[in-house]
């Protein structure tokens, strides 16, 4: 199972590098732009096709792909070809370098619509699994004893199986939200509704009322100095697929938490490289949240796949969550304003735009294009550390691999 994680995870990763080339090149094509080469991989070609005045194909290496649009600076250009990709405006230019990205986070989104419609997530339910017998002491042991207060869920009679469907009146969506209700309410009656044995609820006037109506008062425990009220409950957890509106605006929240960590994740990116040198090195432990090379995140979704303490849907569910925080991570990294990423080029562009706005306030006629060629120092220079960073990572991951213990 673990090799079939591993598969997966390649496969996952050479299709999304697809649907990013595929970005690039459905954007140029619409805007009348030549795109020579389409390929798959690098190095030697193992197959390839014509259409139109394109090639498609594989190459040896499955490190990647790649798709040529012609005229990509003014050196790269053929006299009088008004298609060459220097040649057009620049917001044409940060639309067809920008699609790549885009494309992984709409990859992304649709993943995560997949995992909340799906697959469901595993989520804590308002179904009572177990009831406490006695209040437990706020220090020591947690056992109950001879002298321990019945807890008010047993006082009351509540049962494992019962489903919780609203507290004073308000109906339970999200338990691990309303259970703030029961935490907030230390010594002040709640009336819970309870669906015993999975009946059905019963329609009083225009609202749905429980079968069964308990009034409960949360005792008051005091915890890290705080008063919270303890009704004695453990709830079930259960894999819950959410309804499109709802799996929508989860898909939107996750979303910008994982462009948010992306973020934060390539801000701290060069502080971590010193730790992780120590860990490739040296005998110091793998931090499961410092750096991951492509090598390292295949075992990881091997390691979740072939898990043996998940169950499949858990195993299905992490393994998009991977592959869907790995696009958001790719898109944002490839916006990086740096050469040879696309950022860079869109930075250029940027750049060209700014200059030939000066000119006209100047009276002055547009200034030719920055000839990326010339740039081509500064684009080696970053090459070298990028390769050089994923030499290490490569490096730390068979030596010293991160282990998540699933």
């Amino acid at each position: 199972m673990q090799l079939l994680g591993i598969i997966a995870f390649v496969v996952a990763l050479l299709f999304s590098v697809m649907v990013h080339e595929f970005g690039h090149f459905i954007m140029a094509k619409h805007y009348g732009m030549r795109v020579s080469e389409f390929f798959l991989g690098f190095g030697t070609k193992i197959w390839s096709t014509v259409r139109g005045e394109t090639e498609f194909g594989i190459k040896a290496i499955p490190a990647g792909g790649y798709c040529r649009i012609e005229g990509m600076s003014p050196s790269e250009s053929i006299e009088g070809d008004e298609r060459d990709f220097y040649r057009a405006s620049g917001g044409r230019k940060l639309v067809v370098l920008g699609a790549g990205s885009f494309l992984h986070f709409v990859l992304g989104f649709v993943l995560l619509l997949i995992l909340f419609m799906g697959v469901g997530t595993t989520q804590i339910t308002s179904t009572i699994g177990e009831v406490s017998k006695c209040i437990p002491p706020a220090t020591g042991s947690q056992l109950c004893s001879s002298t321990s207060a019945l807890s008010p869920a047993k006082m009351a009679g509540l049962q494992a199986g019962d489903r919780i469907v609203s507290i004073n009146g308000k109906q339970i969506t999200n338990w691990s939200k309303d259970v703030e209700i029961i935490r907030n309410s230390a010594g002040k009656a709640l009336v819970f509704g309870i669906d015993r044995s999975g009946q059905k609820l019963k329609s009083v006037g225009s609202s749905s009322a429980p079968d069964l109506e308990i009034t409960i008062t949360p005792a008051t425990r005091i915890i890290a100095g705080k008063s919270i009220g303890f009704v004695g409950i453990t709830n079930t957890f259960a894999t819950v697929r959410s309804d499109p509106v709802t799996a929508v605006k989860e898909s939107v929240t996750t979303t910008g938490s994982f462009i948010t960590a992306s973020v934060k994740s390539l801000i701290s990116l060069p502080s971590k490289i010193p730790a992780l040198w120590s860990q490739t090195v040296g005998d110091k432990p793998r931090d499961p949240n410092g750096l991951v090379g492509v090598v390292g995140v295949a075992r990881v979704s091997g390691e979740a796949v072939g898990s043996s303490k998940l169950s499949l849907s858990e195993r299905l569910a992490t393994f998009i969550l991977i592959i869907a925080s790995l696009n958001f991570f790719v898109g944002i990294f490839n916006l990086l304003p740096i050469l040879p990423l696309d950022g860079g080029h869109m930075a250029v562009a940027i750049a060209d735009e700014i200059r030939a706005f000066f000119a006209r306030l100047r009276g002055r006629k547009r200034p030719a294009a920055i000839d990326v060629a010339v740039l081509m120092p500064i684009t080696m220079v970053v090459f070298v550390l990028l390769a050089g960073l994923t030499l290490l990572l490569l490096v730390a991951d068979v030596v010293n691999p991160v282990n998540l213990n699933l």
